[in-house]
């Protein structure tokens, strides 16, 4: 008997854990691992000093190569035609061997373990393996989004957060195992992503999709352990620059650091146990498919798959039925709907609004991306120590992740009890930008990290805020066409204000040093600006450019106001209470069945 009942725990125990790692909520902690190792693109401060001294680059070549990373980063046609066909298995697997190649061959040719390999060559593979971060959204953030359908936007939140969040983790992480070895971060960059996904990429397929009675509450657990991870990074990155971490203490750090990764798989099992308590012993009200707090008759399990079955049914003929009028993806381009209603692609690309939203992005993302990828050669400009531009980064980092959260949930309830435009957020964080350039142009004490904070929030709130946006104005049919095409601004932006103005101006300056000591750039391998003025030019223009962004995006507020002033949901709100017309009636038949 003792035997029989041991047998019999054991097989129930691993049901349980076969129905974990089988749940959507384990999937979930899977795809917050692959998100937390997807924003490898905003570390390239911390090791771009070392590619420009180890195969001897000047800025505008360093620069060239960051705005490589960011055409990578931000063209995902690729992996979304790929998930069209294959399944999300596939596309993590392809991912991740894109991330270890790209990023593997460039820690290669720093170390001098290959020839030293061109420059076109370095381009490609830093743009390889940030293309992959777009195989990771699209693999998993995208399987997510559709496995919770009534919670996308926190979804979207969350997810897009552990990325903001990722370069401060990567940072504790880097230092715990290597040290302060700016060599080796690439080395971890280009490894641990590869196996996380490598560890989950089963995990992470689509599952039948089903309500749950706590979601609300477990998204909002899941944002406050957010909120406590940013916040715990942000003190140890204070701590450490105010104090000597001794190698033992950014273990320490490392380990606190990833308790708090891994806090959502406690509520995985907490969840999954729930539900496997309640399969085990149903009450007559969840017997009767949760569709009643009130005492009902309790049906038959045939009664409640049929009826299951025709309820779905009901919903996606209502679904077909509400769907809008055949949108042409090319046609009457120049007869756009409302705003709010599904435009074609070409109508879209070609209306005023996205004109508008394309120069916003190009001034804002673009200055935002050109400040991040050079934090590095700032920090060093100004004397910084290297361990303070890891500093720089990990703000950068954490305040990318509150911008984004801000955009997702804070702008949703300004919007909602104030009606502002979101277009005027957008407008308040290029000026946000533009205050952090000034603070780069004329440095004080302390100013570049104040600067770092106004450059990361506003760059993570802007990003989110143009997602939300397009989706606002144009629609949802064509959406992941569309998003992708506002994005691609942004390596545009970077390219134009990275390389050739930045860049150049900066060579400018170290070129003027190198005369003054009576020296010729043929005499020294790595060509360096020391001092104040190296970047004042420069980000003066920078902030020029974010206030025409503003001004521009202000246009839009004027254009968008009195869409925004009203209920931009009141079409989902009647295709919601249809919906919800047709389950009462299934209930109704349920309860007169029984």
């Amino acid at each position: 008997m003792a035997t029989d009942h041991q047998s019999n725990g054991h097989c129930q125990c691993c049901s349980f854990l076969l129905q974990v790692l089988r749940g959507r909520w384990f999937m979930m902690f899977a795809s917050f691992l692959i998100m937390a190792g997807a924003g490898a693109t905003y570390l390239f401060g911390t090791y771009s000093k070392e590619i420009k001294s180890t195969l001897g680059y000047d800025q505008t070549t360093l620069n060239l190569l960051s705005t490589c990373k960011d055409l990578g980063a931000n063209v995902g046609v690729l992996s979304g035609l790929l998930a069209e066909v294959t399944p999300p298995w596939l596309v993590l697997l392809v991912g991740s061997a894109m991330n270890f190649g790209g990023y593997f061959m460039i820690w290669l040719a720093v170390m001098k373990k290959i020839a030293k390999p061109k420059v076109w060559q370095m381009c490609l593979y830093i743009c390889i393996g940030a293309n992959s971060q777009n195989f990771a959204n699209t693999g998993s953030l995208v399987t997510c989004v559709k496995n919770f359908p009534e919670s996308r936007g926190m979804m979207l939140g969350l997810m897009k957060g552990f990325v903001g969040l990722s370069g401060a983790v990567f940072t504790q992480i880097y230092l715990a195992i290597y040290g302060n070895d700016a060599k080796s971060m690439i080395l971890l960059i280009a490894w641990l992503p590869a196996l996380v996904s490598l560890v989950f990429v089963y995990t992470i397929r689509p599952l039948k999709v089903s309500s749950h009675p706590n979601e609300l509450k477990v998204f909002y657990e899941y944002l406050y352990i957010t909120i406590a991870l940013a916040l715990c990074l942000m003190g140890l990155t204070i701590a450490q620059k105010q104090a000597h971490f001794p190698h033992v203490g950014y273990i320490g750090s490392a380990i606190a650091v990833c308790i708090f990764v891994f806090l959502p798989l406690f509520i995985a099992f907490r969840e999954e146990f729930a539900a496997w308590q309640q399969r085990k012993h149903p009450t007559p009200a969840y017997a009767v498919v949760i569709v009643s707090e009130q005492t009902t008759p309790v049906a038959t399990k045939s009664e409640i798959v049929e009826i299951e079955s025709d309820h779905s049914q009901t919903l996606q003929t209502e679904n077909k039925k509400q769907e809008p009028d055949q949108t042409p993806c090319c046609g009457n381009i120049f007869k756009p709907p409302k705003r709010g209603e599904d435009y074609g692609i070409l109508q879209a690309l070609l209306s005023i609004d996205m004109l508008i939203l394309f120069l916003a992005t190009f001034c804002g993302l673009g200055c935002s991306l050109t400040a991040i990828d050079n934090l590095g050669q700032i920090g060093e400009s100004l004397g910084y120590p290297q361990h303070t531009n890891n500093t720089f980064v990990s703000l950068v980092s954490i305040w990318n992740y509150f911008g984004r959260v801000f955009a997702g949930f804070v702008s949703e309830i300004i919007l909602l009890k104030y009606k502002v435009p979101r277009p005027l957020i957008m407008a308040i964080s290029l000026i946000l930008s533009a205050v952090g350039d000034v603070l780069i142009a004329f440095p004080k004490p302390g100013s570049v990290y104040v600067a770092s904070l106004l450059v990361g929030f506003s760059y993570g709130a802007q990003l989110t805020l143009l997602f939300i946006i397009i989706s606002e104005l144009f629609g949802l049919k064509y959406y992941s066409t569309l998003f992708n095409c506002g994005q691609l601004a942004s390596p545009l932006g970077s390219y134009v204000l990275n390389v050739i103005v930045v860049g150049r101006l900066y060579d400018r300056e170290a070129m003027k040093q190198l005369a003054e000591k009576g020296m010729t750039r043929a005499m020294v391998k790595d060509l360096t600006c020391i001092g104040r003025q190296c970047y004042r030019l420069s980000f003066t223009i920078l902030a020029g450019v974010n206030i025409f962004g503003a001004l521009i995006t202000f246009i839009l507020v004027m254009r968008t106001r009195r869409y925004y002033s009203g209920d931009i949901y009141k079409k989902f709100k009647e295709q919601i209470a249809a919906a919800n017309e047709k389950k009462m009636a299934a209930k109704q038949n349920v309860s007169g069945n029984t």
